[in-house]
């Protein structure tokens, strides 16, 4: 029986949830804060707050459900409120760095109840809230499964220092990664040491683990795609004489290679491409116009805009430098989108050449210029794309995810 902790859960979690219940091995899910889909109280709050808290729904047993919300709480009303001193440092007593402390600090202290109530033989934890899980589960011997969703961090703080020498204009962009504590760093290293086995959503992640860690059992399992139901037939009608429309979708960092971007776009010089950039800024808006001022800038949304938008739009570029496995861009695939992307996006497996879309190095504005031109020459094969590519996201789903991690941890 394993037990599985996340602080605020996600399609990830979600997945593997639904795999482990009804394999029957979950004992008990421990997060911080869990909604009730069905309760009739949820009719009183408005659409918009509605949405967000129905992310905190989880589609398992009560009974196999444990909450900690306080700290969560404690974030969210911070968050809203704007009262950034007690949330935006990684110390801050409810900023997000405490809510995964928190969780794993209660987790660990069950322990003992949880083998002796339940049966639990393994613990499934992530990134950041697993340390003393892990120390409790293995003074008890215990099996220790970490899941890693983004590169490690020697890897990640390496590639992003790199970036901030390169492009010092935009390192106020990175961000977190290059700013983590000693402590923090430390406490990723001994998840690592203590975990049995390594959950990775693709080979990227593999590949930016230290040599040392070669030794323990890694299972890679792909993220899934949306819902079938949210596979569009894309309509292309004068697709020749329109102009081709390139989407970047995320956070608006060097970290995903913003730059690089921008300065494909500057080599290309043509007037029948446009760039729309969707996502959080990371810095003021003028900052980025005045890197490239003729891109559309437009603010996060919901996932149903989100969707529509990648049907209005050709491509997606995303010229990662450092990812996990983004998630956008099985998203642009289902939507029709065949992709530019490095393989540190962790989607290389995505691209089947000149079919799906291309895979450029990192840090190489030269090469993306390349492809967008090529796709500027060859608009004709878009919409023979555009269905090849929604017919590969499909093969990904989210029971294939659950099912292949089960598969492979032999459960």
């Amino acid at each position: 029986m394993v037990v599985v902790t996340h602080p605020t859960g996600n399609s990830n979690v979600r997945a593997i949830l639904e795999a482990f219940n009804n394999s029957g091995i979950l004992a008990e899910f421990n997060t911080t804060i869990a909604i009730n889909p069905t309760n009739p109280l949820l009719k009183l709050i408005p659409k918009t707050y509605l949405r967000h808290l129905l992310r905190r729904s989880f589609l398992i047993p009560k009974t196999k459900l444990s909450t900690q919300p306080f700290l969560e709480v404690a974030r969210l009303v911070n968050t809203h409120a704007g009262i950034r001193k007690f949330i935006q440092k990684e110390g801050s007593w409810s900023g997000i760095d405490s809510v995964y402390k928190g969780l794993d600090a209660c987790v660990s202290k069950k322990m003992d109840s949880l083998i002796k109530k339940k049966g639990v033989n393994a613990v499934y934890s992530y990134e950041d809230g697993a340390l003393k899980t892990f120390l409790a589960a293995k003074q008890r011997g215990l099996t220790c499964i970490y899941d890693l969703p983004i590169a490690y961090w020697e890897t990640s703080r390496k590639l992003l220092q790199e970036e901030g020498a390169r492009l010092p204009e935009w390192a106020l962009t990175i961000g977190g990664g290059i700013t983590d504590s000693a402590e923090k760093l430390e406490r990723k290293t001994r998840e690592l040491e203590l975990a049995d086995v390594v959950i990775a959503p693709g080979s990227f992640v593999v590949q930016s683990l230290p040599i040392w860690a070669n030794t323990k059992k890694i299972v890679v399992s792909p993220f899934g795609s949306p819902m079938a139901l949210c596979f569009h037939e894309k309509q292309f009608q004068n697709c020749n004489k329109n102009k081709l429309r390139i989407l970047f979708v995320g956070s608006m960092s060097q970290r995903k290679g913003l730059s690089d971007l921008f300065s494909a776009f500057k080599l290309l010089k043509n007037e029948n491409i446009e760039l729309i950039v969707m996502g959080s800024t990371l810095a003021p808006l003028t900052f980025y116009k005045e890197q490239y001022p003729l891109f559309t800038y437009l603010p996060t949304r919901p996932h149903n805009e989100v969707l529509e938008l990648m049907r209005s739009c050709d491509v997606l570029c995303l010229p990662s430098i450092i990812e996990g496995r983004a998630l956008v861009m099985q998203e642009a695939m289902s939507q029709g989108l065949p992709l530019i992307i490095t393989e540190n996006t962790g989607g290389a497996d995505l691209i089947i050449e000149g079919q799906t879309g291309f895979l450029v190095p990192i840090r190489s504005p030269a090469a993306i210029a390349a492809k967008l031109n090529w796709f500027l020459e060859n608009k004709s094969t878009i919409p023979d794309m555009s269905r090849i590519a929604q017919a590969h996201a499909s093969k990904y789903t989210w029971k294939n995810y659950g099912d292949n991690i089960l598969s492979g941890l032999g459960l």
